[in-house]
């Protein structure tokens, strides 16, 4: 499944007119661990590997996460693989063991909006970093991902977003602490 994303810097307008104009499916709070590879520099293949734990309405979810490298110039879209899991220690042990190492953990607190069919909209604040509104569609059609694009920007745009970032939490949090290994 290719994950078509748009993200952009937000602050309180952009937030409000978002909870003003789409309706709230629900608030989470997201733990990203990224891991390296053992034999590949996902920092220079723009690959990433993570085991997400989201806490939602009293309830938890996991899962282990493969994102490929960006495959356009406009927006964050590429690949993505993910599974659910039901022990995420249990996960990172394995990774570990098979020489994976830990990069970093990015913290948020995320809203998650309805936008249409298809298409599902979050405020991000993310620990370290401040507001990020992103935009996301899902697609196994390669050929509808430039429409797609320009779609999202657009909607982002609408809702006051000045500026767009395709660089992940990861890579900006990395850049901003000055670590030089990357997942």
């Amino acid at each position: 499944m290719i994950e078509v994303e748009v993200k952009g810097y937000a602050d309180e307008e952009v937030f409000k007119r978002v909870r003003e104009n789409f309706q709230l499916i629900r608030r989470e709070y997201h733990e990203d661990t990224y891991y390296q590879h053992p034999c590949r520099d996902f920092s220079k293949t723009d690959e990433a590997l993570r085991i997400r734990i989201r806490r939602f309405n009293g309830h938890f979810e996991a899962f282990l996460t493969y994102k490929g490298p960006k495959i356009d110039s406009l927006s964050k879209t590429r690949e993505e693989i993910e599974v659910p899991i039901e022990d995420p220690d249990a996960h990172a042990r394995i990774l570990e063991a098979l020489g994976f190492t830990e990069v970093l953990t990015v913290e948020k607190v995320r809203e998650k909006y309805y936008v249409e069919k298809g298409i599902t909209l979050t405020l991000d604040e993310v620990e370290g970093l401040g507001k990020f509104v992103e935009i996301e569609a899902m697609t196994e059609d390669r050929e509808k991902v430039p429409e797609l694009v320009e779609k999202l920007r657009s909607m982002l745009h609408e809702l006051g977003v000045k500026k767009l970032e395709r660089k992940s939490y990861l890579e900006l949090l990395i850049e901003r602490e000055g670590i030089h290994e990357k997942a």
